[in-house]
């Protein structure tokens, strides 16, 4: 993949692992519901990361194949998974 470089990969995982470390070193309170506040924290960490993986992945895929992605921003946005299957299916068409 051209998109993936060692600044790159370095800066995802090292932003990765400081949010982790906060979310681990919050002070445990004394309400009931610190660990659905953290398995929520938990669950849109990784879901923010996986977005940005799919959107680099997409840079990728376009840059091979010579396309704009950037047009593919907004929507990806506002609706991550229909936007990467009609990407896809963009992608994937015959050119006449």
């Amino acid at each position: 993949m051209f998109v993936w470089s060692k600044k790159l990969v370095g800066g995802l995982l090292g932003a990765f692992v400081l949010l982790l470390g906060i979310f681990l070193l919050q002070g445990s309170s004394e309400s009931t519901s610190v660990l659905k506040t953290h398995t929520t924290q938990w669950i849109i960490l990784n879901y923010a990361c996986l977005l940005v993986w799919l959107f680099v992945w997409m840079i990728d895929q376009a840059r091979v194949r010579g396309k704009n992605v950037w047009l593919w921003l907004l929507p990806f946005i506002l609706a991550p998974l229909p936007t990467l299957m009609l990407f896809v299916l963009f992608l994937q068409r015959r050119l006449s």
